[in-house]
């Protein structure tokens, strides 16, 4: 009988026997951030094996014009694989939690807040949000910290469509997301991962980027609960964790805003959190990387800087030491 060749598997994607019987074991030990990059909806339902993997929640269609823009020519990872395992930890640590419990957030009616450093703080509901701009879709290249990626079609606008309905002060330097906390649907908040709300944020320039979007939709679709219904944010130059799902609230800031991951393990996640292959995890390298949906057997990819949208942003952070700023 031939031998067969099994695929290597890194240490950093093997968790350990010890660490696998208690979940809030595992995330000290983790750093709190194995499944953190899934913020924004790194998945990989085939993971799951079959019958096991629960049914992703759907929602209706949501008209969008695809923008050839921020059109990638890669293979959109499926829809399956973008909806069904995901990392959500309002809704638990397991990848299959979001969408076997997500279905009990409520997610209408809906109201986002925007305040702090504004010449006109508003509150806004669906309505308000998917009238701003003819909605647009993109297709990112998304990657978590494991050095996983996929390919997401996207539908919304850019973030900078919102921001100048409340005319940002000249105080404003940064951007903090909140999102939504309701204990009675998000059974993963009794676990005390993070202190509740789950914050991210961004600097000023940097949401006011074209390519930071404002996201309502994903094929085609309003947003499943499990992918940050009703609204969330995509960043695609960054790690997943910093792409908010669920917001409620968002803060116009003049300084640094603190953000649940960076609290929590700052030596492993930073503020910036900017796609760098030559900036090693303190547990592994993120200079490879493996697309969700391939074959266990497939050659993993160079991960490209800034998840290869260099040319659109790499003038964010001329002068800065990024090893420093990570």
């Amino acid at each position: 009988m031939p031998r067969i060749k099994l695929p290597y598997i890194p240490p950093s994607e093997i968790t350990a026997e010890t660490v696998w019987h208690s979940r809030r074991q595992w995330l000290r030990r983790a750093g709190a951030g194995f499944a953190a990059a899934g913020v924004a909806g790194i998945t990989g339902a085939g993971l799951l094996g079959g019958r096991d993997a629960p049914a992703a929640q759907t929602k209706g269609a949501l008209r969008s014009t695809p923008n050839p823009r921020y059109w990638l020519e890669d293979k959109p990872t499926s829809e399956q694989d973008v909806s069904a395992y995901n990392n959500f930890y309002e809704f638990g640590t397991g990848k299959g939690d979001p969408a076997r419990y997500a279905g009990r957030m409520r997610s209408k009616p809906w109201t986002v807040d925007i305040e702090g450093e504004v010449e006109k703080p508003r509150t806004l509901d669906l309505d308000d949000l998917l009238g701003l701009s003819a909605m647009e879709e993109r297709i990112y290249r998304l990657r978590c910290v494991e050095a996983w990626s996929m390919v997401i079609p996207w539908s919304g606008y850019p973030l900078s469509v919102l921001l100048s309905q409340v005319r940002p002060t000249s105080k404003a330097k940064y951007v903090q997301f909140v999102t939504a906390v309701q204990p009675d649907a998000m059974p993963g908040l009794k676990d005390r991962i993070v202190d509740w709300p789950y914050v991210e944020g961004l600097r000023m320039d940097e949401a006011m980027h074209p390519l930071t979007m404002l996201v309502l939709g994903v094929y085609g679709k309003q947003l499943p609960n499990q992918n940050g219904a009703p609204v969330r944010v995509a960043i695609p130059w960054k790690y997943g964790f910093k792409s908010g799902k669920s917001i409620v609230k968002i803060r116009l800031l003049e300084n640094m805003p603190e953000t649940s991951w960076r609290s929590i393990a700052p030596q492993e996640y930073g503020f910036y959190a900017n796609v760098n292959p030559t900036v090693p995890h303190p547990r592994w390298s993120q200079a490879t990387e493996r697309r969700i949906g391939d074959s266990v057997f497939a050659s993993r990819a160079k991960t490209l800087m800034f998840n290869g949208y260099g040319e659109q942003v790499a003038g964010l952070y001329a002068g800065m030491d990024l090893r420093r700023y990570y």
